[in-house]
């Protein structure tokens, strides 16, 4: 399936990788919907920070995935629906767990229910490799069983299985991308590569971290962008879940020390404990088995960790961008 000149909506595009992904999908020659959540504000997120030739090329609106008449607004006249609108931090979901559910649940069916009514030719799902929870084996493949560590993953297999359905049912053209842990410019306060470059870069001396002992599989957002394009082309991937990853693992504490090497090598990691996870709630181990997934696209990581990093680094290093982020607190 060729992208050029198909009409795609992407949900969360405000967001991190969303707002990724609209430049990727212009660049591909797509007409490109985003979909951004409303607010009195009217900030469009991280989508207000792109090129002025760019932002002529978008059409955005504004809404709420959990209302239903929004989300049929949005998706009524476009080819493809690639939805990746979510909440998505854990500490925040332990406080809020209502919220999670109405959003990445009951905002996936909005999304899967008008994209069956206006005949959608692909619908993209974006889950999350946190629903593997503590792996019972590595790499981790498609089988790997599901355990729902926090509110927030057990919201997201909520959201797979629900998308499942839909194909299974009603015979919707889905596919569901479960990429393993994305970072890059423009990502959350609350994830950990952005806590401790801006820690750094603000000056302090010790980076407050929580556990440092868990393993991740760190993939660049330009990659992961490529991973998701790849996929919602492929034909083959309908009905499917697949992961994206590199299958590489890297330990918390290793992270923070290439980081720390790229910016103050004297700086010393300090353990807090407001920081860390109830210990059930802990995901030790996550590393991808990317076996299908490289099947079915072809697909290979150009971007290393540390190249990864170095490009991250410099992004925050921009004083605009770096004031953006409250280093100095704990962001749940």
């Amino acid at each position: 399936m060729k992208l050029k000149s198909k009409k795609v909506l992407i949900t969360g595009a405000d967001g991190f990788i969303g707002s990724h992904l609209v430049e990727a999908l212009l660049d591909e020659g797509c007409d490109v919907k985003s979909f951004v959540f409303y607010n009195s504000f009217n900030s469009w997120g991280w989508i207000d920070t792109l090129p002025e030739e760019k932002l002529k090329q978008i059409n955005t609106i504004a809404g709420d995935i959990r209302d239903p008449n929004g989300v049929r607004a949005a998706v009524k006249g476009v080819d493809m629906v690639l939805h990746l609108a979510a909440l998505i931090a854990i500490p925040f979901s332990y406080h809020s767990p209502d919220m999670y559910l109405d959003t990445n649940i009951r905002g996936t069916l909005n999304i899967l229910q008008a994209c069956r009514d206006y005949n959608i030719e692909k619908v993209l799902v974006t889950s999350t490799s946190e629903v593997y929870g503590t792996s019972q084996y590595v790499p981790i493949d498609e089988k790997h069983p599901l355990q729902g560590q926090s509110p927030y993953s057990a919201t997201k297999i909520g959201a797979d299985a629900i998308a499942e359905s839909f194909y299974r049912s009603f015979g919707l053209p889905v596919v569901i991308a479960r990429p393993f842990n994305t970072y890059g410019p423009r990502q959350s306060a609350r994830a950990v590569i952005p806590t401790i470059i801006t820690q750094l870069l603000n000056g302090s001396k010790e980076v407050k971290l929580g556990s440092i002992h868990p393993t991740r599989d760190l993939n660049y957002v330009k990659d992961v962008c490529r991973g998701i394009i790849a996929l919602v082309t492929n034909n083959e991937a309908i009905g499917k879940v697949v992961n994206i990853g590199s299958g590489k693992e890297t330990s918390i504490e290793d992270l923070a020390k290439l980081i720390i090497n790229q910016i103050n090598p004297n700086a010393a990691i300090v353990i807090e404990e407001i920081r860390k996870r109830p210990e059930k709630s802990e995901v030790e181990r996550l590393v991808c088995d990317n076996r299908l997934f490289k099947k079915l696209t072809g697909w290979e990581s150009k971007v290393s960790l540390e190249d990864g990093l170095m490009q991250t680094i410099e992004w925050f290093k921009d004083k605009e961008n770096l004031k953006r982020y409250k280093y100095n607190i704990y962001n749940v």
